[in-house]
């Protein structure tokens, strides 16, 4: 336990010491040019569709696991 108890102080420790240079950015110049923008959109949209072709190809499959999964749960309380 004690070896436990060290390693947390020394994590949080590193972290304390840590979190002043992450909030200390204070004037970031930075953008998102037109091309990134879209790219992001683009990657988005696609994980979208790409979400709901899943399903619809593993819809059958996951109706069949639940309905089995139900049923055995039924059959074992009665």
């Amino acid at each position: 336990m004690k070896r436990n108890s060290e390693t947390q102080f020394k994590t949080s420790r590193v972290v304390f010491s840590l979190s002043p240079l992450i909030f200390a950015a204070y004037n970031i110049h930075a953008y998102i040019d037109a091309g990134t923008g879209s790219l992001i959109i683009q990657i988005l949209i696609a994980g979208f569709i790409g979400g709901i072709f899943l399903i619809k190809v593993f819809w059958g499959k996951v109706k069949v696991f639940l309905s089995n999964l139900y049923s055995k749960s039924k059959r074992g309380n009665g």
